[in-house]
């Protein structure tokens, strides 16, 4: 299977690589100098005022997009998409938690990919329902607590998300530690002395927010 060689740790420094890449950086520190604020609505007549004075664009206008990186034209492009409307499904009840992660795989066949900021709402839900724990170097306990990165590998194998959008969920959440200060990995800050489940939704909660921000 797919992510069967793929554990919370390794999740971890996948996520870590990716948020150190230049590209990456590109997409954190430039989304707020890009998006488009909204524009305020006009009035019928407004329109019909500047309707006239539109000109029709230049048939070679497409030449001047190839002055714009190609990361760039992606990024807009992804950014410009209206959010994909998710059916929810419900988590396969406390049973589910415990059982070993291979048998949810059939869970992903016919699944669409979803964006990362949709992916952690389903890792919220696995931590809100299933629990959430940080035993070192574990996705999960006895009970079937998930830690942060547990959480995540468990969404997708439940079909919640490719390989690729976990890896950029896991940037975002390195993203958000390091505007908190932190400076390690996600393992570590789940398993410092004192941290709490509602540490946990607490940094989710805020990922999500930073992610849909940059129409992620």
């Amino acid at each position: 299977m797919e992510t069967a060689q793929l554990t919370p740790d390794r999740l971890d420094a996948q996520s870590s690589r990716l948020h150190d890449s230049d590209a990456w950086q590109r997409i954190v520190t430039g989304w707020e100098r890009t998006a488009r604020e909204p524009a305020p609505p006009r009035s019928a007549a407004a329109v019909e005022e500047v309707r006239p004075a539109t000109r029709p664009a230049r048939p070679d206008a497409w030449r001047d997009l190839l002055s714009v990186p190609v990361d760039r034209l992606v990024e807009d492009s992804l950014r410009s998409l209206p959010a994909r409307r998710i059916r929810e499904r419900p988590l396969p009840g406390r049973l589910g938690a415990v059982l070993p992660e291979r048998l949810h795989a059939w869970r992903r066949i016919g699944q669409p990919d979803v964006r990362p900021s949709t992916h952690l709402g389903y890792a919220r839900q696995i931590l809100t329902e299933w629990g959430w724990q940080n035993t070192p170097y574990r996705l999960r306990n006895a009970r079937g607590a998930r830690c942060v990165c547990g959480a995540m590998l468990t969404a997708h194998r439940l079909g919640h998300g490719s390989l690729d959008t976990v890896d950029r969920a896991g940037a975002w959440i390195i993203t958000e530690l390091r505007a908190r200060g932190w400076t390690d990995l996600i393992g570590p800050w789940n398993r410092h002395p004192g941290r709490t489940a509602a540490d946990a939704l607490d940094l989710i909660d805020a990922t999500i927010r930073r992610a849909s921000l940059a129409g992620h």
